[in-house]
Formats: C-alpha cells, sequence, structure tokens
C-alpha cells in the first residue's frame, strides 16, 4: 500500500531532484498521446483503453490523465510520478522473474477502473491536482536504477496503463542499458497499445479479478472480455506473464467460477502461467468486508491444481506453504520464501537443481 507521506524519497536523495509541485503546469508534461484519433468540431477518441473516451476541448478522459489540448491529445502526468519506492519484486508479486531482486518502483496518478476494495485509491482515483508529483523525465528514472544497482524498474501502485507514454519511453531506455522492466496491471488495454508494450518491457503481471461480467461490472467498474483479450496477448508475446486473482468473499471466490477460470488459463495461456490468489484485507469502499479465510484461499489452490495449473500461490498469508516453489516433476522445493524474503533457491540456470526439470520464468 502506498501513503503521500513517503512520495519522492528515493528520488529527491539520490537525484537532488526537485520538491515536488502540486498543480503548476509541468515544463515535461507536454506528451503528445500516442494512441488517439481526432474528430470534427476539435473531439478526440482516446485508443488506449477500451473506454475509447471521446473527449472535449479542454476535458479530460475517465482516468483523469489524457487531456484534449485544442484538439490534441496529451498525457498530462509524463514525467509526473506521485510515488516511487524501492521493493522486492517478490511484492509485485511477481516469483518466476528474477527472484531475489530489488525493483524501483514508480506510480502516476489515474486509473482506467473503478474498483471498490482499491487499496491505492488516493492515488488512483485521484486527479493530478490533488497529490503532489516532481518533474522526472525517463533519462532521470533510469539514472537512478542505474546508479541504485536496482536491475528492475516497475511500474505498480495505481493503473501503468495511464501513463503509457512515460512508462513506454523508460522501458526503452531502461533496455539500452541492461536494466529489466515490469508492469503490474489491470490489463484493461487495447490490442495495439498492449502490443507495442510486450515488445519493450520483460515482464507483465496482470489482476485477473474475477472471472465474470457481472463482477467487473459491479465492483470494478469496467468488463472482463478486453482483460481477457490482454492476457492471451501477452502469453502469445516473448514478455514473461504471472496473474492474480484478489479471492474476495462471497464475491469472486465459488468453486464453479474458479474451476471455469482455472481450466481457461490452461486452455488459453498454458499450464505454466503462474497464478497467484491473494488474500482480501478490507479497504476503500469495502471496508465493511471480512477478510478472505485461508481455508478459502487453500481450497482455491487446490481447484487450481485440480485443473492442471503447475505454479499455484497464496498471497498476502505470510509464512503458508503456498508461498514457495515446487518443482512439478520431482516435487522438489524450489524457491522458500517468507513474505516478500526468499530463504532458499533451487533453480540453477532455468532448470531444478534436483532433478533438471525446466522452470518456466525469467531466472537471470
Amino acid at each position: 500500500m502506498v501513503r503521500s507521506a513517503a512520495l519522492f524519497v528515493l528520488a529527491a536523495l539520490l537525484l537532488q531532484a526537485a520538491p515536488p509541485i502540486a498543480s503548476r503546469q509541468s515544463p515535461i508534461a507536454n506528451r503528445e498521446a500516442d494512441f488517439y484519433h481526432r474528430l470534427e468540431d476539435k473531439l478526440v477518441a482516446c485508443d488506449l483503453c477500451p473506454r475509447r473516451c471521446v473527449i472535449a476541448p479542454g476535458q479530460r478522459g475517465f482516468c483523469r490523465t489524457r487531456e484534449n489540448r485544442d484538439g490534441r491529445l496529451y498525457s498530462i502526468v509524463y514525467g509526473r510520478p506521485c510515488a516511487m519506492n524501492k521493493e522486492p519484486i517478490e511484492k509485485a508479486p511477481l516469483f518466476h522473474f528474477l527472484p531475489g531482486r530489488e525493483r524501483i518502483t514508480l506510480a502516476t496518478v489515474g486509473c482506467n477502473q473503478t474498483c471498490k476494495y482499491c487499496q491505492n485509491w488516493e492515488l488512483s482515483q485521484a486527479r493530478l491536482e490533488d497529490v503532489p508529483s516532481q518533474d522526472l523525465p525517463p533519462a532521470d528514472v533510469v539514472a537512478l536504477a542505474a546508479k541504485e544497482k536496482v536491475p528492475i524498474i516497475c511500474f505498480t501502485y495505481t493503473e501503468p496503463v495511464v501513463f503509457y507514454e512515460y512508462m513506454l519511453d523508460i522501458a526503452r531506455l531502461a533496455r539500452a542499458k541492461g536494466i529489466r522492466t515490469a508492469v503490474v496491471t489491470g490489463g484493461y488495454i487495447n490490442p495495439e497499445p498492449l502490443k507495442q508494450l510486450c515488445s519493450a518491457v520483460d515482464a507483465i503481471k496482470i489482476d485477473l479479478k474475477g472471472f465474470t461480467p457481472e463482477f467487473y461490472q459491479n465492483v470494478c467498474g469496467s468488463t472482463l472480455e478486453p482483460v481477457l483479450e490482454a492476457c492471451k496477448t501477452v502469453a502469445r508475446s516473448q514478455t514473461h506473464l504471472e496473474l492474480v486473482n484478489l479471492v474476495v468473499p462471497a464475491l469472486n471466490d465459488d468453486s464453479a467460477t474458479l474451476r471455469k477460470m482455472c481450466r481457461w488459463i490452461r486452455e488459453n495461456l498454458g499450464d505454466t502461467v503462474p497464478v497467484h490468489f491473494t488474500r482480501f484485507h478490507p479497504d476503500y469502499r469495502m471496508r465493511n468486508s471480512p477478510p478472505t479465510p485461508t481455508a478459502t484461499l487453500e481450497r482455491t489452490v487446490a481447484v487450481a491444481k485440480s485443473q492442471g495449473l503447475k505454479f499455484v500461490y497464496i498471497g498476502n498469508v505470510p509464512g503458508n506453504p503456498a508461498e514457495n516453489t515446487y518443482c512439478p516433476a520431482c516435487g522438489g522445493l524450489l524457491i522458500r520464501r517468507r513474505g516478500y524474503s526468499i530463504a532458499a533457491n533451487n533453480v540453477k540456470d532455468g532448470r531444478c537443481s534436483f532433478c533438471g526439470a525446466h522452470i518456466a520464468g525469467v531466472w537471470q
């Protein structure tokens, strides 16, 4: 969870950056959007996500980060992060992508969904003017990672899709410097922007929040089908993919729906895609809902394995055996975890050190 009191400490200390700014115009926030088209009367249509907002001059789209300026669409959060930190990659969670490494995390305000349980709602549901931000061009983000010798830059906390151009420019510069990039996203993005993103980043974790249109409509304020298409697009690319499903009591935890979802994952994405079932904690507009019982999560893991998924995890329950990675061939304990820490790693050159079986992931 991110709270504004900790914003920019990392960047300010390491880059001697300018102090945070609030509502003034940023000199670098003039990046024209990559995916939109112009209409009559200076209207523009955003083509980045499935909402396809039609935006009048002087107005912003649903995500509050893309503004029509005299008939052209601009990202107003480009180079304007509102949160940065240094954290383990396991917190993403990404378990099969450079385990044990640190990541520089980065976010701007904004989101194109309205999840009622969002833990970072103070940022994701905010406008640029509501939260302090800081001028930080892409080159400075990459320089920060290089200076700290952190091998990963991770776009997370809010919804990276809404700061697409900023993310893409950072990723391209980072790759040129040998720094990996990862995206933590709800996957609510159109196919063409996603394909371009896959060509630039190294890992994408998608929150598959539920498996019914009703859940997406009632809880997330969005639709399911584009997220499923996004999962398939990433799976067909060379980009590493992991999935997270936040298990919410009485809303998306019934075994029949979970069984259907896991079968779909196996048939469309493959049986080696890591899937994380994480514990729900009350927040935002669902503070009166109970946390997910551990027994429910363990039942969900059993359902997933019964459908042939090989790497299934429980999240937000430190110390549970389902935090660990086991070899699907010999059953050996490959990676022992407790929370975000790794106690043992028996994956050597992408293979089980006990039986030599190939283990899907990015290990070095």
